[in-house]
């Protein structure tokens, strides 16, 4: 079998044995099931509401817990082996380092994919059995991308948690710089943004703030999911700033592609330079 097809295979193993597609699983099915009946809820009724609202708020809760998820499941990639002694073993098998760290990439990819696939899954066949607001074609092809977009924005956190765990030597340093990195990118980011328009009134770079958006994955993640539902002026912030051009679904999925490719070439590029 293929050096990086077993190492993948392994950590596919180990996400089975330590329960961690499981609990994903079950997160993310509780979450979406509960915010998707009870959304409404502060409006004084209960029940599964439009798509359109659905599909905002589930994607405000993706993007809080699938980053912080991502990061937890594979911080400890390379530094934990390091530590438990067990890298230096590794690199003594025919086993490239890239090889190696794309393996426990696909790896992880693949915990992140088949969690998202059966628990949001599973909410979306909910909702189609039960929501008389929305066409069964509306609520798979709408649903589908959102699935499809949160499967990204987890590979975009699978990709820095590889990169932190490359450039840290200690267990405890890359936990603290992982949560760091959620911080960043999902609340820090956007009051920065928010903060400089109204500190210049929305004068000073207003024709370059809406493309400031594509340096966070998790705005891009906002975008793809919001910006064509007439609720989104309400409930996404930074979103109704967005550029008209910013809006095509593929455009946007591609974005989030390139978050994922640039920081795990990086970590491949200095793993390979890293003495062992």
């Amino acid at each position: 079998m293929n050096p990086i097809l077993t190492v993948a295979a392994k950590e596919l193993r180990d996400g089975l044995r330590n329960r961690w597609i499981m609990a994903i699983t079950l997160i993310f099915a509780l979450l979406s099931l509960g915010l998707a009946y009870f959304g409404a809820a502060a409006a004084g009724r209960v029940g599964f509401t439009s798509l359109d609202t659905t599909l905002i708020s589930l994607a405000s809760l993706a993007i809080f817990i699938v980053p912080l998820i991502a990061l937890l499941l594979a911080y400890h990639t390379i530094v934990g082996e390091e530590e438990q002694g067990t890298l230096l073993l590794l690199l003594t098998y025919p086993l490239g380092r890239t090889q190696l760290l794309v393996g426990k990439f696909l790896g992880h990819a693949g915990i992140i994919a088949i969690s998202s696939l059966l628990g949001f899954g599973i909410a979306g066949v909910v909702m189609a059995l039960f929501s008389t607001q929305s066409t069964p074609k509306e609520l798979v092809g709408a649903y589908s991308y959102f699935i499809l977009s949160v499967m990204l924005l987890g590979l975009v956190f699978v990709a820095f948690a590889h990169l932190i765990s490359v450039i840290v030597n200690e267990k405890s340093r890359a936990a603290g710089l992982a949560l760091l990195v959620w911080f960043l990118f999902v609340l820090i980011f956007d009051l920065v943004l928010l903060g400089l328009l109204v500190a210049t009134e929305g004068r000073i770079g207003a024709e370059i703030f809406p493309y400031l958006l594509l340096l966070n994955p998790t705005d891009i993640f906002r975008l793809a999911n919001l910006a064509s539902f007439e609720a989104t002026q309400v409930h996404a912030g930074l979103a109704t700033i967005a550029a008209p051009e910013l809006l095509s679904p593929v455009f946007l999925l591609f974005a989030l592609t390139l978050w994922i490719l640039l920081p795990f070439a990086l970590a491949c590029w200095l793993f390979s330079r890293r003495q062992a």
